[in-house]
């Protein structure tokens, strides 16, 4: 079969969107396209976003490539999943502009895991996966009945289809990825790095997927949930053959990047620096140190809260005291170049012990931001917690309470985001 694998060329005006608005490599589609390709198929893999191409110029090459199938990405990378752009706004312009030149259509990605009825409507494409993609897609390039493969969603005879929950895949053995060199030589951008010593491309990496933590922020319940940690000889030489291509960055997307002194010692040995987003609470002051030798140039931590009580109203089973917690960032600050404090909009902080926390931190060379309004993702537990399970009109739902709910917002969002209907109007039918 010809499959058209694909990531939009996104744009964002008007949205929420909490995440990095510059490409990223879309690691879901490399790992399909690997699998496809172990599998026989023809896979065609296609980045608007990176490569700068509009969505009548995709669609033209799909059509060219006269494929059977089209997978279009509904969030910007794997990166991204968790805090993904809430409307449907640019694959649905993009599965518009396709125009039925592409056969079977199939969207993947968080809305289509959490709300797959809502995303066939909006989207108006034929399949939505649920859950990880990667083994799914695999299965439907096989050409089975759609009733024979799990964690989908489709309309038949007008009546809406879903075959069991979310998919989670072994990962363990995810083959290790390779990119075509005029991507990478597009990929400038180094995520999550605010020093001037850049050097060489960047790129993404996935050395763990998952979590073993269920914080009730956190948007993760229908995919990527479950932790799992990648064979190292696996994730290492993709890490080779992108350092061969004149990587010089990386970026871990693990959702948590626990402490794996084995995959440190080998990036030790590696003309290589990285970022990664972890629990500082996880860390010794010794395995801190090695991060650094390693290589480590970025530390996202998410702390959230600054007491105990704000903590324990988010589920973030952390054990330690604000002091503490302080001190290993601090720590941290001494052999990484940039560490920030993830902080979280909590009743339970006062300002005046933000704006203590926050002065001591700085002084001391790590970045806490201003607390960030908490959105409510149908994917996370705290939607639960407010209204139950989502159901058709869980992300207008869970959009308006968050626009309600703040007069200001994070300065990566737009300043003044607006309701997600209007951002949908031109492209999504309305209920």
């Amino acid at each position: 079969m010809r499959v058209a694998l694909v990531n939009p060329r996104w744009s964002f005006e008007g949205s929420i969107y909490f995440g990095c608005r510059e490409p990223h490599l879309p690691l879901e589609l490399g790992y399909c396209r690997a699998l496809l390709e172990r599998a026989g198929h023809q896979p065609l893999m296609l980045d608007g976003h990176l490569m700068d191409r509009d969505h009548e110029s995709l669609a033209a090459e799909i059509a060219a490539f006269g494929a059977d199938m089209t997978v279009v990405t509904t969030a910007p990378s794997y990166l991204f999943w968790r805090c993904a752009p809430p409307e449907l706004r640019v694959p649905a312009e993009f599965l518009r502009s396709l125009a039925g030149r592409g056969g079977k259509t199939v969207a993947v990605g968080p809305h289509g895991s959490v709300t797959p009825g809502t995303t066939l409507r909006k989207l108006g494409c034929d399949v939505v996966v649920r859950g990880e993609c990667e083994e799914v897609v695999a299965r439907l390039a096989e050409g089975l009945p759609l009733r024979s493969i799990a964690s989908i969603a489709y309309h038949e005879g007008g009546d809406l289809i879903v075959n069991g929950g979310p998919a989670a895949g072994p990962f363990v053995e995810a083959p290790a990825l390779t990119w075509p060199p005029d991507w990478i030589a597009r990929h400038a951008h180094h995520h999550h790095r605010f020093d001037d010593n850049h050097r060489g491309f960047g790129a993404e990496v996935e050395a763990s997927r998952g979590c073993p933590y269920t914080c009730s922020f956190c948007a993760k319940m229908e995919f990527r949930d479950a932790y799992r940690r990648r064979r190292l000889d696996l994730v290492l030489a993709e890490i080779d053959a992108l350092i061969a291509q004149g990587v010089g960055y990386i970026y871990f997307v693990d959702e948590i990047f626990l402490p794996q002194k084995p995959l440190l010692e080998a990036l030790v040995e590696r003309d290589v620096q990285f970022g990664i987003q972890t629990r500082i609470d996880l860390w010794k002051p010794d395995l801190l140190e090695l991060l650094g030798r390693a290589g480590c140039v970025s530390i996202e931590a998410g702390i959230e809260s600054l007491t105990v009580e704000g903590r324990a109203a988010l589920a973030k089973r952390c054990r330690l005291e604000t002091e503490d917690l302080a001190a290993l960032l601090i720590e941290a600050r001494r052999h990484v170049p940039f560490v920030q404090a993830n902080l979280i909009g909590m009743e339970e902080d006062s300002a005046e012990l933000v704006t203590y926390w926050r002065d001591v931190l700085l002084k001391a060379g790590v970045w806490a931001n201003e607390p960030v309004p908490l959105y409510p993702y149908p994917s996370s537990p705290s939607y639960r917690s407010l209204w139950g399970e989502p159901d058709d009109a869980a992300w207008e739902r869970a959009h308006a309470y968050y626009l309600k709910a703040f007069s200001a917002f994070s300065d990566i969002q737009e300043k003044l985001p607006v309701p997600l209907e209007r951002l949908e109007a031109s492209c999504c039918p309305a209920h």
